[in-house]
């Protein structure tokens, strides 16, 4: 069973069948995907939509920069080796912890790691 969630903002259900406006993902308790090959864009904007996060163009590049760092270390980025590579990959103001928690909260290295289909960082609760 997995999460349907509506695109149209509406709450999240419990689902076996997929409908024509709504992405189905199988996520575990915690709301982290239970196979991250399923991950796409639309599974990310459903995870997203239940931490009460809309996607922008600001999100895609961290969420993106996150993904090819699992790609690289088979590992998801934990909260100070994130601000780091953000810092050094997209300049210093984002990297800034005030800036990711302004994105995807103040459990940034949990959300970014959730909404980018990975598992969850090491050390985050």
């Amino acid at each position: 069973m997995g999460i349907e969630e509506p695109r149209d903002g509406g709450s999240r259900r419990p689902s076996t069948q997929p409908s024509t406006n709504t992405t189905v993902i199988d996520v575990d308790k915690d709301g982290f995907l239970r196979d991250f090959r399923t991950w796409s864009p639309d599974a990310a904007a459903s995870i997203a939509a239940m931490e009460r996060i809309t996607l922008s163009a600001r999100h895609w590049e961290v969420i993106n920069l996150v993904r090819q760092y699992y790609d690289d270390f088979r590992v998801s980025p934990p909260t100070r080796v994130l601000a780091k590579l953000v810092a050094e990959k997209l300049g210093t103001d984002k990297g800034r912890s005030i800036y990711l928690m302004q994105l995807f909260t103040a459990k940034y290295a949990r959300n970014v790691s959730k909404i980018a289909g990975l598992p969850k960082p090491t050390g985050c609760d």
